[in-house]
């Protein structure tokens, strides 16, 4: 953390008002490190995929969030300290201090405050435990105004657009949509840096299959991948992914081909297969929404963090939806072939129904005559009124019917990527120190794409000529589509350890030699090796060295 502060990857937000615990900027370095794995994530999500990306608003009106279940299930058990006033995440705070598992209820907090007198860190007690809803709330419109939240998660703005997006896609499952956003979330005691943030960044894809089908066209490309899987009884499986399904450990195909996308994605971009697993949420830990829930977690200095949630949100979102905004929110999936049903349907006797009903008669008939019977008695709804009716009024008549499909509302399988996490995940995996020429070296050893400064160039010496043919080269470069920088600080060793610790993987070096053959120098980050090669072809053999992790020195007959 001191070196991303130092350097330009992360800052205190506020820091000149001492700044608040949740909020961090993204400094320079950090910022583009961030969107340079969210252009991977895209690769692997959308452009890989039967995936549409959308961005819908950060402010949710509130009845997005009565349907969505949020404005009453979104809540933590806080403690608040009676002597000093400080307020702490109750379930938190009994894990820190006594390492102990509790549920998140007001009754189980309450008992162990009981049990283990449990008193805040300034010695004072802990008053009644009580309810908090994380959202934050806010009103949109003068006066009064309309009660307003900003989103705990990006997924809604999905679902309440599903049914343009259904038509988008032709009503043809399997299909998926992307968003990458902002997410609020008003954390009681927010600690651990940017592990627990207060406006977080998420990259969420909300993929929708058949609830009878859950299945994925390009599970095989997976199928074999072998990962390390925690099951809810805390038993630790080294298994594919074709196993797990087949055992059962994981619900089903489509879930599975997530958690392995998801696994190769982090490979990717640099978090290390060995501090990496995937744990399933145990019954009482589930989401609300959710039949089956996995984490991909990482493990940091922090211990094992959640970095990716991939979860079956079955049809929770869109039926709830369907209910209270009163649009139907199905589509229509055809049969491979029509078939034949016996239906038993009712036939109106207006005889009975104009004498009884009058006016209303010919509205009910017509709804009588769209109804399937299954007993003595039905109900039909005409003008909003809720009509029983006898057999006096109908008679049942078998009739045989073709039906070409039917109407589903598709289930959603989630993979929710927290993008701060993974971020901190992969410059703290990347971390390293080595020793050069007898002394030690920081160095950040990121993917070469994921590198916010691509090539640093270094005049030898910091006079004329070397700094104008240098700034000429960072022209070229930049033109080209380089990230590039420019240093003549200090000695051309303090200069390479400089980049090294940011992660740039090749500095270019302008010398003596430089201006008899028109040749520079480019060093490699992780080896230290360098190979020599004419300014006319630097942009081609640099372009091709980013997109490669080989080391330098495999190209030097190459350039020659």
């Amino acid at each position: 953390m001191e070196m991303l502060l130092r350097r330009g990857f992360l800052w205190q937000s506020f820091e000149i008002y001492r700044g608040m615990a949740g909020f961090f900027d993204y400094a320079p370095l950090g910022n583009n490190l961030r969107r340079k794995i969210e252009n991977i994530w895209r690769e692997f999500f959308v452009i890989d995929e039967r995936v549409a990306e959308i961005d819908t608003p950060l402010i949710g009106i509130e009845e997005v969030f009565i349907a969505s279940g949020h404005a009453t299930s979104f809540v933590d058990t806080a403690i608040e300290c009676q002597n000093c006033h400080r307020v702490y995440r109750a379930d938190h705070y009994i894990k820190e201090k006594l390492n102990l598992e509790v549920e998140s209820s007001i009754d189980a907090i309450k008992e162990v405050l009981e049990v283990y007198d449990l008193k805040c860190e300034c010695g004072g007690k802990f008053g009644e435990p009580f309810p908090m809803n994380l959202m934050f709330s806010t009103k949109i419109g003068a006066g009064k105004g309309k009660n307003a939240y900003l989103r705990p998660e990006t997924a809604q703005g999905i679902f309440i657009a599903f049914k343009r997006l259904s038509n988008y896609f032709r009503e043809k499952l399997p299909f998926g949509v992307a968003q990458i956003g902002r997410a609020f979330r008003n954390e009681i005691s927010p600690r651990q840096g940017v592990i627990r943030l207060r406006e977080f960044n998420q990259a969420e894809l909300e993929f929708f299959v058949h609830p009878a089908e859950k299945t994925h066209p390009n599970f095989r490309e997976v199928a074999s991948d072998v990962l390390t899987l925690v099951d809810k009884f805390d038993k630790t499986h080294r298994i594919t992914l074709e196993e797990a399904v087949k055992k059962g450990i994981i619900a089903n195909e489509v879930l599975a081909y997530f958690i392995g996308k998801t696994r190769r994605f982090l490979l990717a971009i640099g978090i290390k297969d060995e501090k990496l697993r995937f744990r399933q949420h145990k019954d009482d830990e589930k989401a609300h929404y959710a039949t089956d829930c996995w984490d991909a977690e990482a493990l940091t200095s922090y211990g094992w963090i959640e970095i990716v949630g991939i979860a079956d949100r079955t049809d929770y979102d869109l039926s709830r939806h369907a209910k209270f905004s009163g649009e139907d929110l199905s589509i229509f999936v055809p049969y491979p072939k029509p078939i034949s049903v016996k239906k038993k349907r009712a036939i109106p006797k207006m005889n009975a129904l104009g004498p009884a009903f009058k006016s209303k008669a010919k509205k009910i008939a017509e709804a009588l005559e769209k109804v399937e019977v299954s007993g003595e008695e039905v109900e039909v709804e005409v003008d909003g009124e809720k009509i029983r009716l006898t057999r006096d009024f109908f008679e049942i008549k078998e009739v045989e019917e073709e039906i070409a499909g039917e109407r589903v509302v598709p289930h959603v399988i989630e993979p929710s990527f927290g993008l701060d996490r993974i971020t901190f995940t992969v410059l703290e995996h990347s971390f390293d120190k080595d020793v050069v020429e007898g002394e030690e070296r920081k160095v950040l050893r990121l993917k070469r794409r994921l590198a916010p400064v691509e090539v640093a160039v270094l005049p030898l010496l910091s006079r004329e000529p070397f700094t104008t043919r240098a700034m000429e080269i960072v022209g070229m470069l930049k033109k080209a589509g380089f990230y590039t920088e420019y240093d003549d600080s200090g000695s051309i060793g303090r200069r390479y350890r400089r980049y090294d610790e940011i992660g740039t993987p090749f500095c270019i070096t302008i010398d003596h030699q430089t201006f008899e053959d028109g040749t520079v120098t480019i060093r490699d980050r992780d080896t230290t090796g360098q190979v020599r090669v004419k300014i006319s072809d630097l942009t081609w053999i640099l372009r091709e060295l980013l997109m490669s992790e080989k080391n330098i020195e495999g190209f030097g007959e190459k350039f020659r």
